[in-house]
């Protein structure tokens, strides 16, 4: 049996990693999956209820794999490392992450969407800082790192590296900036 709802999220999130919120609409999304704007409309009768989804589902996603990364690397540096490769995937599908594409948009944003956005960058930030003063304890980083900018530092420089190896470098480039991200925890 067909799953639309499903179907509907995996393309709008397609759309707005590649488009942004507002580079598309209901009819695109429509075509995308192969349905009537007004079936859009049945499982998300407004775009900030799609937009909520999608930062609901992609938040869980994230947290799962944060779950999986804690479990499989047991020190600090190898967990920044295994976080950096999830954005890898981004860069080698050609889309960049949903909530920076979102985040972009700002104060265009229903509320709501932004509020969803910040918690999925809080619970970031706050992983990571927690990850990197275990770091620090269990010495697979520098001790003289703060967690708190650090963890600032991981996302900017993770983000801005996705945006621009999507257009420029590709995998291998996005690939040695990984390792100089690792350099500088040590």
């Amino acid at each position: 049996m067909r799953d639309t709802r499903a179907e509907l999220l995996m393309q709008a999130e397609t759309l707005v990693r590649g488009r942004g919120y507002s580079g598309f609409s209901y009819a695109d999304l429509a075509a995308a999956v192969g349905i009537r704007k007004a079936s859009i409309h049945h499982h998300f009768p407004t775009k900030a209820d799609l937009g909520a989804a999608l930062v609901a589902a992609y938040a869980a996603r994230y947290e799962a794999a944060l779950t999986a990364i804690r479990a499989e690397h047991p020190d600090g540096a190898g967990r920044i490392a295994a976080y950096g490769r999830l954005y890898l995937g981004g860069v080698e599908q050609g889309l960049g992450c949903l909530c920076a594409a979102l985040a972009t948009e700002g104060d265009a944003l229903p509320e709501r969407l932004h509020h969803d956005i910040v918690r999925f960058f809080e619970a970031h930030l706050a992983w990571l800082e927690r990850v990197l003063a275990e770091g620090r304890a269990d010495g697979s980083v520098r001790a003289s790192l703060d967690p708190a900018a650090y963890a600032r530092f991981v996302i900017a420089t993770l983000e801005g590296a996705l945006l621009m190896e999507r257009l420029l470098g590709g995998p291998e480039a996005f690939q040695g900036t990984l390792r100089a991200l690792d350099e500088s925890l040590r």
